[in-house]
């Protein structure tokens, strides 16, 4: 009964799980393992403690207001220029930058798909029409069409799960050294590991995963005394999630291939381990990751956009329905017609970069003030800490305006 009850009353922590643990982060952690061994495990220890913090914020502030981050913004008082520039700035980033990386979520997971079979590519119009793309996003379109939140909270719990015990037992059959594993908690790097070092935190702490969490928590929870609750919710999911990403970077540290560019290179090289085997693990991961972000993203998009615009937050209303559609059409198109969207990829970066820090300050300062939380705000020590998770996000952000511009 000890062992079912954390399980047993999960809300939608592990849908954050889902969402951050996608293509990129499978490519990013497999890397990371390529190039660096465990050298930067602890990298991702400290995204999931920054992450577990955020998203507890996030989670506290939708239980006691009733109210998610994007209504939040709309209705704040104050200058209405500044509230006009921040709901703007808000609908740039998750917009552009969820329609962007649908296509990599769709791409991803038909990489998976890939170790099973074979899509074949059609001409189309002049196009050439990548088929196991198409499938898959519009499968993903479907199911937030047509499903209700509960049933699509199952099924993402259901593939996270799958997806958490395919990447670990590959994990485990690599057989990985314990006392490098364990070393590899202990913070170090070298000026080669701190573009991947700056990557993996970025891949955990997610800007559009801020407002996911506040929009769905305050549909299972709604009372002070559901606090602990939320908490558990979201630390035991995030840090299953942490231990996903670990498992897929030590996957990485065991390849033999001799060029590493991706997961499936990865893969590949395994393939002496443990034979074809590791393909089929590898390749059912990346499927689930991918799919699971293909829902998230466009979830999380509509809750924002309906939440700025005042409209119908319900996933079966007509305001959701065309503001999620609009995402996963983006991304199918992009996907299955092979399009690299770069300009709206790089216009999502810079949106991203310049979001995460003033979300994550605008959130810690609401989480301090007595007026809105009571006797729930934090105390001088978590705005401590909250403030140097805070220091990570600009750092991240400004990597990214950067990356964008050219300065890094």
């Amino acid at each position: 009964m000890i062992i079912k009850n954390p399980f047993r009353n999960l809300g939608p922590g592990p849908l954050i799980a889902a969402a951050f643990i996608g293509p990129g982060t499978v490519t990013v952690c497999t890397l990371a393992g390529a190039n660096f061994g465990f050298s930067l495990i602890w990298a991702l220890a400290l995204s999931i403690i920054a992450t577990v913090i955020l998203q507890e914020i996030s989670g506290r502030i939708g239980i006691l207001t009733g109210s998610d981050l994007s209504t939040l913004l709309r209705n704040q008082k104050g200058n209405p220029i500044f509230r006009l520039f921040s709901m703007v700035l808000v609908l740039l980033a998750i917009v552009l930058g969820n329609a962007a990386y649908e296509s990599g979520n769709i791409s991803g997971a038909n990489l998976g798909l890939a170790f099973y079979w074979e899509a074949p590519t059609l001409k189309f119009l002049g196009l050439q029409l990548q088929s196991g793309n198409f499938i898959l996003g519009l499968i993903a379109f479907l199911l937030l069409w047509t499903g209700s939140y509960k049933a699509l909270e199952r099924i993402l719990v259901a593939l996270v799960i799958f997806m958490s015990i395919a990447f670990s037992i590959t994990a485990i059959l690599t057989k990985p050294d314990l006392s490098l594993l364990l070393t590899g908690f202990v913070p170090k790097w070298n000026t080669n590991e701190i573009p991947t070092l700056v990557a993996l935190i970025g891949t955990t702490v997610v800007p559009y995963n801020l407002f996911l969490y506040a929009s769905l928590v305050n549909k299972r929870w709604k009372k002070e005394s559901d606090l602990p609750l939320m908490r558990r919710d979201i630390a035991v999911s995030v840090i299953l999630g942490g231990i996903v990403s670990m498992a897929i970077l030590i996957v990485g540290a065991a390849n033999t291939s001799t060029e590493i560019t991706s997961a499936i290179d990865v893969s590949k090289g395994l393939e002496t381990v443990f034979g074809s085997f590791a393909g089929y693990m590898m390749g059912f991961g990346l499927l689930a990751a991918g799919l699971t972000s293909s829902l998230t993203a466009p979830l999380a998009a509509g809750f924002v956009v309906c939440g700025i615009m005042g409209w119908d937050q319900e996933i079966k209303s007509r305001s959701m329905r065309i503001s999620m559609g609009i995402i996963v059409g983006l991304g199918l198109l992009f996907s299955s017609f092979g399009i690299k969207p770069v300009q709206l990829i790089t216009l999502a970066q810079l949106a991203n970069g310049i979001l995460l820090p003033i979300i994550s300050g605008w959130i810690i300062w609401i989480a301090s003030q007595n007026s809105v939380l009571g006797k729930h705000k934090n105390t001088p020590i978590a705005t401590g800490i909250a403030g140097f998770i805070w220091l990570i996000t600009l750092v991240l952000g400004l990597k990214s305006v950067g990356t964008v511009f050219g300065w890094f």
